[in-house]
């Protein structure tokens, strides 16, 4: 079973300084038939105003990982990290038993645009921990590049969690296929360009929910790039 959510279908929040898609219930924005999707509880496609940013603030017990597509994202943590997140690199922060952190858009002009991505662990009130790697536009390019599992395995980054996240770039007859276990769950963002799904035409912002599939096919690329979840039910 395939199921489309599309964009527009996205809750919506605009702070001034934020304005923000959540595909889940997040915030303010509550749907109960949106809660997440398997162990993947949170999607937001966020867009941060030059000079702001989200002050300190605390997680517990989520696994939450970063996705820049444009802009710099600045990190700092109670871990003692003080980073740059450029697009191209994937940010995995497993809060344990307690993190705070803040992010911010430190250039005047430029928004930073990117993805809030947070994953229920399947491991809880452990030391909290920080990584983050680089992945190159050519090892994503026309094809399904593993940028986040439970074993770091291919150099992804290692979650707490029973998930793996891949990133793709999809442009003319470029295609690529992924084995699923029917018994888990998908889960495919578009974050920009278009691109079919199981002949299932997508668009920007859109994504496609799949369960009791076996296969994933992604084809027909126009300009596209994606994040494809395979997730515990």
């Amino acid at each position: 079973m395939l199921t489309v959510r599309h964009s527009g279908d996205r809750g919506y929040a605009d702070h001034g300084w934020l304005k923000s898609f959540h595909s889940f219930s997040f915030a303010g924005y509550f749907d109960p038939q949106h809660m997440g999707w398997g162990n993947l509880r949170v999607v937001n496609e966020d867009r941060i105003a030059p000079g702001t940013g989200f002050g300190t603030h605390g997680h517990r017990d989520m696994e939450i990982i970063s996705y820049v597509l444009s802009g710099a994202l600045a990190h700092k943590d109670s871990m003692g990290n003080v980073k740059g997140i450029p697009p191209g690199d994937v940010q995995r922060m497993s809060a344990g038993r307690g993190v705070q952190h803040s992010e911010f858009n430190h250039a005047p002009n430029d928004i930073t645009h990117f993805l809030q991505i947070w994953i229920e662990p399947n491991v809880t009130g452990i030391e909290p921990s920080y990584e983050q790697k680089t992945f190159a536009t050519s090892d994503k390019q026309g094809r399904l590049r593993l940028v986040a599992s439970p074993d770091g395995a291919d150099g992804s980054v290692t979650l707490h969690a029973d998930a793996r996240l891949f990133a793709g770039l999809f442009d003319g007859a470029q295609t690529a296929e992924l084995a699923l276990e029917p018994a888990r769950k998908a889960y495919v963002q578009v974050l920009r360009g278009q691109l079919q799904v199981n002949g299932t035409p997508l668009a920007t912002g859109d994504a496609a929910l799949l369960a009791d599939e076996p296969q994933l096919r992604l084809s027909h690329g126009q300009d596209a790039e994606v994040l494809v979840f395979d997730l515990c039910a």
